[in-house]
């Protein structure tokens, strides 16, 4: 499935090549080597740290390192980026208001996201018992409504400015995500998830093109490609780090959920003890054998009520980080109605 990755690439290279004419800035500086390694070696060690809790715990020495060497080395990105004369990161650039806010949007919306795409797919997969393939046309919707309506939200810049666009648009995100911790097992998808994912693909449509031409306007034309490289990076992180930090709610729910749906049935504490050591498999939990029919059932049925528990406290967790997006862009975006219509065009 990487090498599906080639030819697109060749391609993008191509079209690259042939209609983008080049552009160069004088002064250009040498790379940011040390910033480089700070960035990698922090996200690493934060990322690292938050995964690694579920299997080992917050006490382990391994945890703890990861995340104690994780913060050290941001901090001192922080500090060598203002330091150095070409920084990777320019700090500069967040003295701009609707640059500072434009990104921090972007770590809340698409931690959103990116633990939702993270989980639905097990839902589907593991708990409604859908194929493999019929969970990714699921979620077709989706990317056709973004494809669709990408020219529309452009046009919406040009007409209202960014502001009322990422106001709208992650408050309508909110709504979807809300809508998916309704389902719980066995319903229809067009009942259960097909609107859910209509809203959510409409709302994001309605973000995404102000999103970038607030990134893009709120620096100068020089530092449009550094612009646009954080404003790429934090939403790559901030999905990341979702996984990481949302993965451990979704497991401590999970696991609450399940003993508690357990307690009833009378299992033995060795059956009980290889159940618990799975659940970080979530609904990918292998019931053990011996058992009787009847009891595979039920804990079959535990395991996946028990996961849509915890699917529902994520998805009310995304919908109030969309809520929290959309409350950035009121507080810090501000319309620049003439820039706005030239990034538009």
């Amino acid at each position: 499935m990487f090498f599906i990755n080639l030819p697109l690439a060749v391609t993008v290279i191509t079209i690259s090549l042939w209609h983008i004419p080049e552009s160069r800035i004088a002064g250009a500086g040498r790379i940011d080597w040390s910033g480089a390694l700070l960035a990698t070696v922090g996200l690493g060690g934060l990322v690292a740290g938050f995964m690694e809790s579920v299997n080992l715990g917050w006490r382990s020495p391994l945890v703890c390192a990861s995340l104690i060497l994780g913060v050290a080395c941001l901090i001192a990105l922080v500090v060598v980026e203002g330091s150095v004369t070409s920084p990777m990161l320019p700090l500069a650039l967040f003295e701009s208001r609707s640059f500072t806010g434009a990104n921090l949007l972007t770590l809340f919306l698409y931690a959103a996201t990116g633990i939702f795409f993270f989980l639905f797919p097990l839902n589907l997969i593991q708990v409604q018992s859908y194929s493999a393939t019929a969970a990714g046309a699921a979620l077709l919707p989706f990317i056709l409504l973004m494809f669709v309506l990408s020219l529309w939200s452009g046009g919406l810049v040009a007409r209202y400015g960014p502001r009322i666009p990422l106001i709208a648009g992650p408050l309508i995100v909110s709504v979807g995500f809300a809508l998916f911790a309704v389902p719980s097992v066995g319903e229809s998808y067009w009942k259960a998830f097909f609107p859910a994912i209509v809203v959510l693909g409409f709302g994001t449509s309605i973000t995404v093109a102000p999103l970038t031409t607030v990134v893009m306007n709120s620096v100068d034309l020089d530092r449009v490609g550094s612009a646009s490289g954080i404003n790429n990076a934090v939403a790559r992180v901030a999905g990341v780090l979702a996984i990481a930090v949302f993965g451990i709610v979704m497991v401590k729910a999970f696991g609450s959920e399940l003993n508690r749906s357990l307690a009833h049935l009378s299992l033995s504490p060795a059956v009980l003890r290889q159940i618990h050591s799975e659940e970080i498999k979530l609904a990918g939990l292998q019931v053990p054998v011996g058992l009787n029919p009847s009891t595979s059932a039920e804990i079959n049925e535990s395991v996946n009520e028990a996961f849509v528990f915890g699917f529902r406290i994520v998805m009310l967790a995304c919908a109030g980080l969309s809520l929290a997006s959309a409350a950035t862009a009121w507080l810090t975006i501000r319309n620049d109605p003439a820039r706005s219509k030239v990034a538009a065009l």
